[in-house]
């Protein structure tokens, strides 16, 4: 994922948690919400519970792999925001895939 994908403000990522449509399964909250831009932006929240520092580095690195790889199924007006919930240190990294591509296609978080 490039710097200009990210979302860099901390009002913004707060902005999109407090205000997006969220989308849910055990391992992850897709909160995403509509812009004016035509570039998709994303964030990824991972909590110290997660683990530590060298464990949720890990978890963001093969989050950004899995967004990069999957880029077609996000709409382009759209800022999301990928937290993660503690069921995910079970997963291995294709699980982690699977669940998070069935996650984008499931829901309306595309519509909204």
């Amino acid at each position: 994922m490039k710097k200009k994908d990210i979302v860099k403000s901390k009002i913004i990522f707060n902005d999109i948690i407090k205000k997006g449509v969220r989308n849910t399964n055990k391992y992850f909250v897709i909160c995403s919400v509509i812009k004016d831009e035509d570039i998709p932006k994303f964030g990824i929240a991972v909590g110290k519970k997660l683990g530590n520092a060298v464990t949720r580095n890990k978890i963001k690195r093969q989050l950004r792999n899995i967004i990069d790889n999957n880029k077609i199924l996000f709409k382009n007006n759209h800022n999301y925001i990928i937290i993660v919930k503690k069921e995910i240190l079970i997963l291995s990294f294709q699980e982690m895939n699977n669940e998070l591509v069935k996650l984008i296609k499931k829901g309306d978080i595309n519509e909204k």
